[in-house]
């Protein structure tokens, strides 16, 4: 297995990842928080959400962890003039983060699905929460995107992209909620929370969707392609969604899950 790419248009990811967003604050809804505590935001992104994680925090602060330089930066230059060193900024792998007890809450969205190897995941957001710290979270799982993941093989298969998709490896892990709720109780966590649950954003336009596939969903594949093909392969891709019912919509399915550190 190969690591998750690392490297992001942040701005375009700012400007397009709405859906994400919006998720995102309907999970921050489910945090209770008195105001003083430190959460670490594991996979800040361009730093929407983190945002509204600080305006929560009057007495507190956020670590802002990612493992793209790109999105931090981002993050740094949106939220620092606003919150000063109430935000700490950390480029980390999260399967390697090296942060000791320094969290009452470790709060993700739209980044775990990213990280391939779970099982040596939670175990380090277990060792970045204090005791009775909490860990909620939400990523995609089980089936999610399922029709793009079809798509897409059935695409780069045949000339002229075959040659360069055998060079292809998965850049996501989709788990269901069993298996989740499995490994986080293997690295230690108790009142352990999981499940699914389906979105369906339907984006306005063909070149919305189109930006959308190419930025935020389908850039793993992008990235075997030699420039000359990327273009071709996308327009198949938007072929494909003009037929969806309805046309330009994905099928997201998010896992949420939580847990507490004892």
């Amino acid at each position: 297995m190969r690591a998750a790419p690392r490297e992001w248009d942040a701005a375009e990811y700012h400007r397009l990842g709405n859906p994400q967003y919006e998720w995102a604050l309907l999970v921050l809804e489910r945090l209770p928080l008195r105001g003083d505590e430190t959460v670490l935001d594991a996979g800040c992104g361009s730093g929407r959400v983190t945002e509204k994680l600080l305006e929560r925090l009057p007495r507190g602060g956020v670590i802002a962890v990612d493992a793209s330089h790109n999105m931090l930066e981002a993050a740094r230059e949106y939220l620092a003039p606003r919150f000063g060193d109430r935000v700490r900024f950390v480029q980390a792998d999260l399967v390697t983060l090296d942060l000791e007890q320094v969290a009452e809450v470790v709060f993700s969205t739209a980044t775990l699905h990213w990280v391939l190897d779970h099982d040596r995941l939670f175990p380090r957001l277990f060792a970045a929460l204090r005791p009775g710290g909490r860990l909620l979270a939400q990523c995609g799982g089980g089936d999610n995107v399922k029709r793009i993941r079809d798509r897409a093989p059935a695409i780069l298969s045949h000339p002229p992209y075959a040659e360069h998709f055998a060079r292809w490896c998965e850049a996501w892990f989709f788990a269901r909620p069993e298996e989740t709720a499995e490994r986080l109780r293997r690295a230690g966590f108790v009142d352990v929370v999981t499940g699914l649950e389906s979105v369906t954003p339907v984006l306005p336009d063909a070149p919305t969707y189109r930006a959308f596939l190419e930025k935020v969903v389908v850039f793993s594949y992008l990235e075997v392609l030699p420039d000359a093909l990327q273009s071709s392969f996308l327009d198949a891709m938007v072929d494909a969604g003009a037929h969806d019912a309805p046309p330009w919509s994905l099928d997201y399915v998010r896992l949420n899950l939580s847990g507490k550190r004892p």
